[in-house]
C-alpha cells in the first residue's frame, strides 16, 4: 500500500461510513491547491509510465536543494513541503532533478533563484552523466527548457533555476547518438522533456525497467518532443499526490517540483 493510501485509510479508522462520507465531501469543498499540473499513467511500446505534465503559464515551478534557514541538503519531498508551509503553499509535485555527490552537492551546474551553486561543465566523463551530449532544465519566468550543454554555454540563458545532468535522451528531435536499442542495462529511469516553445514541460519516470534507447523512444515518439534530459537512474523518485504516490528512498540531491497555495485546514 502506498503511504497516502495508508495515511487515508488510518485517518478514517473508527469513523462510521456517513461521518467518512461528510469528511471527504468537506475535504472537496474546501478544495484542493490551485495549479494546472496533471500526473498519469501512460502506456507505450508496452511499458509503463507516469507522466507529470506542468504548464509554465500556470504552475510555480522551482528547483530545491537546500533548506533556506539551515543550508543543510533538504533530501526529500517532505521537507521541501514544510519548507513551503513558511509561505502558505504546498508541494503538489515533485521528482529527483539531477546527479549529486555523496554529501548531495549537484554534479555540474546548479542555480537556484538566480544563484549559482555551482559551474557548469562540459567535459566527457564517468558514468552517465559524462555521456556526451549532456545538457541543463533551465527555468525562466514563464518557460522551462532543455538546452544541450555546449548551446546553453553559446546562448548563456538566464535561468532563474538549472540543472544539468546528462545524458541529454532527446536532442533536436534525435535519440542520443549513443543509445543502443537491444542495451541491457535496464533501471527505473526518469528525466524531463520540454516543448518547442518552452510552455510546457513533461516529468517522466518508467514504472519498469528500461534502457536509454526504450526511455529516450518514450519522449521522442510517444510525447513527440524535440528535446529531453535524462535526470537519474536507480534513486529515481516521483511525489504526486493526486495519484497517491510518495516514493521514499534515501535522501535526495537536486529536486524539482511545483508550488500551490496550500489548501484551507
Amino acid at each position: 500500500m502506498r503511504p497516502a493510501a495508508f495515511l487515508r485509510k488510518k485517518k478514517y479508522a473508527g469513523m462510521s461510513r456517513i461521518k467518512a462520507f461528510l469528511a471527504l465531501v468537506a475535504l472537496v469543498a474546501l478544495g484542493a491547491p490551485a495549479h494546472a499540473v496533471s500526473c498519469a499513467v501512460e502506456t507505450y511500446a508496452g511499458q509503463q509510465y507516469t507522466v507529470c505534465t506542468v504548464d509554465l503559464a500556470e504552475d510555480d515551478l522551482r528547483l530545491f536543494l537546500n533548506d533556506r534557514k539551515t543550508g543543510e541538503p533538504l533530501g526529500s519531498f517532505s521537507n521541501i513541503d514544510r519548507q513551503l508551509e513558511t509561505e502558505g503553499r504546498a508541494l503538489v509535485f515533485g521528482m529527483n532533478a539531477g546527479m549529486y555527490h555523496a554529501d548531495r552537492r549537484p554534479v555540474g551546474l546548479y542555480v537556484e533563484g538566480a544563484e549559482a551553486v555551482s559551474s557548469l561543465v562540459k567535459r566527457a566523463g564517468p558514468g552517465n552523466f559524462g555521456l556526451l551530449p549532456n545538457g541543463v532544465f533551465c527555468i525562466r519566468q514563464g518557460r522551462a527548457d532543455v538546452i544541450e550543454t555546449l548551446r546553453f554555454e553559446q546562448e548563456a540563458p538566464k535561468c532563474r533555476d538549472a540543472s544539468q545532468s546528462g545524458p541529454m535522451l532527446v536532442i533536436d528531435g534525435a535519440l542520443h547518438p549513443r543509445f543502443l536499442k537491444d542495451s541491457d542495462s535496464r533501471y527505473i529511469r526518469n528525466g524531463v522533456g520540454t516543448s518547442a516553445d518552452g510552455r510546457k514541460a513533461w516529468f517522466v519516470i518508467s514504472d519498469s525497467l528500461v534502457n536509454f534507447h526504450t526511455f529516450g523512444s518514450f519522449f521522442r515518439d510517444h510525447l513527440k518532443l524535440p528535446q529531453a534530459l535524462y535526470f537519474d537512474g536507480k534513486v529515481s523518485r516521483l511525489y504526486a499526490p493526486g495519484l497517491g504516490r510518495f516514493d521514499l528512498g534515501f535522501p535526495l540531491g537536486p529536486m524539482v517540483g511545483v508550488a500551490a497555495p496550500r489548501a484551507a485546514q
